[in-house]
């Protein structure tokens, strides 16, 4: 039986992949929300392997609110969240990590904020695990290289570039009309392409700091040290998703000045080429990660063409307007900075 009258305000999408460390407390702080009665609950499996599938349906079997989704395949973080957003009913669409859990008024603050200030989509606060450390409150624009640049907390709601993946609210029907993740991204910079069409469409995202929620983040590509990241750790084929799907942004997305960003990334990827085939000592991740990335950026071109012309006919905002959000800070900087703090990062081939 059904616990609404009317449709829900927030749908939550909790794509699950080998969660089960993490399941248990994502769904009780769920529970716990000041705005339960007004959430439907929709968790989409990725054919994990642990049995969190069958651990995500046993929970909110009995929720009135919950629904579980098993793919039947690893359809990567876009198009599962696609999916699953396809089921839902809410004014908004929430899609949450599974590595996350929430203060009890999260939801409420978040929710209030993008209403109050006429925005379309927005992230909570983002902290760290185990504790109430700074991690991420969006990104508030980009750097020369077309990357992500800049998250610092601060103390009001403030307009951003770009809301955090792992707790990115949205409204359903802007979702829908802006043709929501793109599946040939599979994961990895997807909320940043989802958040360029956000606002180069006429809408607005927002970091809302009153609204508090809890990452561990990177879970299942550096699952060391539980609850706390201890070490830098990073896979041939996150780099190579990473790497190839922060030019499809631009190249998709960028009208005509902004195209120069691309260049500028290009000579980026092939001089770290260079410094990780120094780092790594090893072609083949230097192969997959760089050269592969942008050999399948170049065969995705007629992808592109395709979402460049339907991402015109809703554009309204030019790359010109969009240069407010250039910042100097790099992105690479807060790579360098966790570096120092941790030491030279693990590679793995998987």
């Amino acid at each position: 039986m059904s616990l609404f009258i009317s449709p829900p305000l927030i749908s939550v999408i909790i794509l699950n992949y080998n969660g089960a460390r993490w399941l248990d407390r994502c769904l009780a702080s769920l529970k716990l929300q000041s705005l339960f009665t007004q959430i439907e609950v929709i968790i989409a499996d990725n054919l994990s392997s642990d049995n969190s599938d069958k651990l995500a349906e046993t929970i909110i079997h009995s929720w009135p609110n919950g629904r579980f989704i098993q793919h039947g395949e690893n359809l990567g973080y876009c198009e599962g969240n696609n999916r699953a957003a396809k089921a839902a009913s809410g004014k908004f669409l929430f899609f949450l990590n599974n590595d996350t859990w929430m203060e009890p008024d999260c939801l409420e603050k978040l929710v209030s904020e993008v209403q109050a200030v006429q925005a379309s989509a927005a992230t909570p606060m983002v902290l760290n695990y185990d504790d109430d450390t700074f991690q991420s409150l969006g990104a508030t624009g980009f750097d020369l290289f077309g990357l992500t640049s800049t998250r610092m907390p601060y103390p009001d709601t403030r307009e951003i570039l770009m809301p955090e993946g792992c707790s990115y609210l949205i409204e359903r029907q802007v979702f829908e009309r802006l043709g929501g993740f793109d599946p040939a991204l599979f994961m990895f910079s997807d909320e940043l392409d989802l958040s360029w069409r956000v606002w180069i469409a006429g809408y607005k995202a927002i970091g809302v700091p009153a609204a508090r929620l809890h990452h561990r983040g990177a879970a299942n590509v550096n699952p060391q040290g539980d609850a706390r990241v201890i070490e830098l750790r990073t896979s041939d084929t996150k780099r190579f998703y990473a790497n190839r799907n922060g030019l499809l942004v631009l190249l998709k997305s960028c009208q005509n000045a902004l195209l120069l960003l691309v260049v500028l990334q290009l000579a980026l990827l092939a001089t770290e080429a260079l410094v990780s085939l120094v780092l790594v000592r090893r072609w083949s991740f230097v192969q997959r990660a760089y050269l592969d990335a942008v050999l399948d950026c170049w065969r995705l071109r007629h992808h592109v063409r395709s979402e460049r012309e339907r991402i015109r006919q809703f554009r309204c905002r030019s790359d010109w307007w969009m240069l407010r959000f250039m910042r100097w800070r790099l992105n690479r900087w807060d790579e360098l900075l966790r570096m120092i703090h941790f030491g030279r990062p693990k590679v793995t081939a998987s």
